[in-house]
């Protein structure tokens, strides 16, 4: 008998029991929905965060100094130790192209035109390059040394009247003192720019370090601000000098050059492998060295950790993927129970088919035509189980892709691995049926009733 006279008998065999065979198919086809679905929305909530990389920051090391058992994730336990002396040293480093401190400020609130809006965490102090052009909605950079901010949608939409480039915002430092910015630059989203923010959306400010930080950096200190106290201040946070009206912290600048940052940006000279791992390599091997002022902080406690976004992020990747895995492994379920569906239909139809399995050996048709047959259908089944589960799998990532506003990305080769585990079900869901009905003896299947 020729295969293809198998999938006609077959197939006219399935139609005759359309509602049955339907609702045998119904197991692999929920399974293989599910799983689709699934590795579908994690691959594009994988994309989604990798995307966020730009070229640009693909070439940064992010670093902090904490105790190497503390878990978590960027910045967990990370204590203020690298100089702006560190820094200097640091860009001048011929693999180095830049380095910057970053230092997230608290905050009271925002004010535009004599509107408040309370903000604890909103300020970010950093170096000019940490706003990538790329980023950018309108305007552009700040400028070191300006009382310049880039700010998100987040805070320019947060008020009556939106905020826009040219603007004049006043931000109410911890303690009450007040400090005015120009906005420079809006970007695109309101997603954070680097791991240290992570990647929520969240209302900030950006602003140069210098002077932003240098103003608040002498109630971050420890003790009266050199390198070497223990300890907060006594007398609390630093206030304004009448006279001046500018923070206590300015008006003493060995307290501003001694300033220290929580956390570092090493930007090497291009996003080459090779390039990123040599500004990283010398810029701990000088940060541990005796010559940096961290090296006087680090002890025997803390642990200097430079990594890049990519590195950084497989650490969340690594998770989505085991979660990724585990409900591919329950959905993996449905299709266990969609083999045992055929195993089961397939023995009922053999069962039915007693007799006509009697007459097919006895018009001479051998064991292998039975089998065939008997196989034929089964795989039939699985193969269209695993069609149509692809298709509602495909549909259901697309709109859950959709409906968190994620990118979408199909996983092809999961399209693929599907279609053969649906045969495959089918193949190993009825080869036990087919071969009892081709070992079925042709006189006991002629006396069936």
């Amino acid at each position: 008998m020729r295969p293809l006279e198998y999938l006609r008998l077959s197939w006219r065999s399935i139609r005759g029991h359309k509602l049955r065979s339907a609702l045998t198919t119904l197991g692999v086809v929920i399974g293989i929905a599910a799983v689709i679905a699934f590795v579908t929305l994690g691959a594009s909530l994988q994309a989604g965060v990798i995307g966020d990389i730009s070229p640009d920051d693909q070439r940064n090391a992010y670093g902090w100094a904490a105790d190497p058992d503390v878990e978590g994730g960027p910045l967990a336990g990370a204590q203020p130790v690298f100089s702006q002396d560190d820094l200097e040293t640091l860009s001048e480093d011929e693999e180095i192209d830049a380095a910057y401190g970053y230092m997230p400020l608290s905050t009271q609130a925002l004010v535009y035109e004599d509107e408040i809006s309370p903000q604890s965490d909103a300020l970010v102090a950093a170096g000019p390059s940490y706003i990538r052009e790329e980023t950018l909605d309108e305007g552009r950079q700040f400028e070191s040394g300006e009382r310049e901010a880039v700010i998100n949608p987040a805070v320019a939409g947060q008020f009556e009247e939106n905020v826009s480039v040219g603007d004049e915002l006043t931000i109410v430092l911890q303690g009450g003192q007040g400090t005015n910015v120009t906005v420079v630059g809006i970007t695109e989203d309101s997603e954070g720019l680097s791991p240290f923010e992570g990647f929520e959306p969240s209302p900030r400010v950006y602003v140069p370090t210098d002077p932003y930080y240098t103003e608040e950096a002498a109630t971050m200190l420890p003790g009266d601000g050199g390198p070497g106290e223990d300890g907060p201040g006594e007398d609390g946070p630093e206030t304004e000098n009448p006279e001046t009206e500018e923070p206590a912290a300015l008006q003493d600048g060995d307290e501003a050059d001694d300033a220290l940052f929580l956390a570092i940006v090493v930007e090497a000279d291009s996003a080459d492998d090779e390039d990123v791992d040599a500004a990283r390599e010398r810029a701990l091997a000088y940060l541990e060295s005796d010559e940096s002022d961290a090296s006087e902080l680090l002890g025997d406690d803390l642990e200097v950790t430079l990594q890049t976004s990519a590195e950084l992020l497989q650490q969340l990747q690594d998770v989505l993927d085991l979660l990724q895995n585990f409900i591919v492994g329950i959905a993996a379920i449905s299709l266990v129970v969609g083999s045992i569906g055929i195993a089961n239909i397939m023995l009922v139809s053999v069962t039915e088919r007693t007799r006509e399995i009697g007459i097919m050996k006895a018009v001479g048709a051998q064991n292998r035509d039975v089998l065939g047959l008997f196989l034929a259908e089964s795989v039939i089944l699985g193969a269209v189980g695993a069609i149509l589960g692809t298709a509602l799998g495909l549909v259901a990532g697309y709109l859950g892709a959709w409906y968190i506003d994620l990118p979408l990305v199909y996983p092809l080769e999961y399209v693929a691995l599907a279609i053969v585990i649906g045969v495959l079900v089918g193949v190993a869901s009825g080869l036990y049926p087919a071969w009892r009905a081709a070992r079925t003896d042709p006189i006991d299947a002629l006396r069936y009733e």
